[in-house]
């Protein structure tokens, strides 16, 4: 008599050749699908959805109209410039933060210290602080520096310095994490051949910390070129600081245009996919690149 193959046994005759760990990623791909994928589909089929027109209507208007296509360049002026500079503060930042040495908490903590804030209130310390009332200009003003406040918000520079706040601190976290993650070793073994600090730091730190400092400016790249709040509070909304993200904004909720929206959201991450994939490809070509 022929014993029963029960379905239990028929899913682990199907898994044997399969490594079981794997089905610990079940719970992510659910997550992603759910809460990524499934509204980007959506997304991308309400933008194909216009008020009037062939499908395509909504982004022939936003690459004919300068009002929506200008926003590109706009957004990037802004992206670009903060994610370099954050890097820039935050790259040597977190190499030196490897050590142990007296203050080193308190530095940590005045780093990370922004991340608890928020862009919003970020925004409003900054008019607070720096706009023609603040009291940067009426300090500048009772020492005669200057006749006239400083308009250092409401501005391209006032967005630029919020971004620079509110990013630093995960840059600088996710760096900090590479760094501490480097062999000390081989540092060290470049040091006794005879290399100086700033030798170590180009020849060996930096490679070392190629994969981690390209992923970082990727996300870098993302929170800057999707930036809101900063833009509405401390900008100019409707000329500089005229963002992407501020147009899909009043799209949807002001003009009501739900596709339009949407279309624009789209444009939003095909143009943030193409800088990352930018940014990857020329990691790559780096690493291929021959060292003498």
């Amino acid at each position: 008599m022929t014993p029963s193959v029960t379905v239990g046994d028929r899913l682990r005759q199907a898994l044997a050749g399969y490594d079981r760990s794997a089905l610990l990623l079940l719970p992510a791909v659910v997550f992603l699908l759910a809460l990524f994928i499934y509204p980007l589909l959506y997304g991308a089929q309400l933008s194909l959805l216009p008020e009037s027109g062939p499908p395509l209507a909504n982004y022939q208007r936003f690459w004919s109209d300068p009002f929506f296509r200008d926003t590109i360049w706009l957004t990037l002026r802004l992206a670009i410039p903060g994610t370099v500079i954050v890097t820039a503060i935050a790259l040597p930042l977190a190499v030196l933060m490897r050590g142990r040495f007296r203050g080193k908490g308190v530095v940590s903590s005045s780093l990370v210290f922004p991340v608890t804030l928020g862009a919003v209130l970020i925004g409003k310390g900054l008019l607070g602080y720096l706009g023609p009332t603040g009291w940067l200009n009426k300090s500048l003003l009772a020492l005669n520096i200057i006749d006239a406040p400083l308009t250092l918000t409401q501005n391209y520079w006032g967005v630029l310095l919020a971004i620079i706040i509110a990013d630093l601190p995960f840059v600088f976290l996710l760096l900090l994490s590479y760094a501490s993650g480097l062999d000390p070793s081989v540092e060290k073994a470049a040091a006794v051949m005879g290399a100086g600090p700033r030798q170590r730091f180009w020849q060996v730190t930096l490679p070392l910390l190629a994969p981690g400092l390209v992923t970082t400016v990727a996300l870098s790249f993302v929170l800057s070129f999707g930036t809101f709040p900063s833009a509405l509070l401390v900008g100019d909304p409707s000329g500089s600081t005229r963002t992407i993200a501020v147009v899909a904004y009043r799209s949807a909720f002001q003009d009501f245009n739900y596709s339009m929206a949407s279309a624009v959201a789209i444009i939003m991450a095909v143009v943030e996919l193409v800088f990352i994939a930018g940014i990857f490809a020329l990691r790559n070509r780096l690493n291929s690149t021959p060292r003498t």
